[in-house]
């Protein structure tokens, strides 16, 4: 059966093997890109309450004492 054209049929099971851990290593490759592209965003959404206020007053965003009451609602 695998003798096609003279014993040559094994080189179609190795392109075959050759090909299957291409696209397996094509898959992993793209998870890899995934998960990387997700952790980070995560740096953003987990900054401290306080931390965001603290840098929203001293952007000029927010006054004194709209700065004390985020801190006296959070602490």
């Amino acid at each position: 059966m695998w003798y096609v054209h003279n014993g040559n049929g094994w080189w179609m099971v190795g392109g075959w093997i050759i090909m299957l851990l291409i696209w397996v290593g094509i898959a992993i490759l793209a998870i890899f890109a995934f998960r990387w592209f997700l952790k980070r965003g995560e740096g953003a959404e987990k900054q401290a309450p306080l931390e965001i206020a603290k840098e929203r007053y001293a952007k000029g965003e927010i006054t004194k004492e709209q700065f004390e009451q985020i801190k006296k609602d959070l602490g």
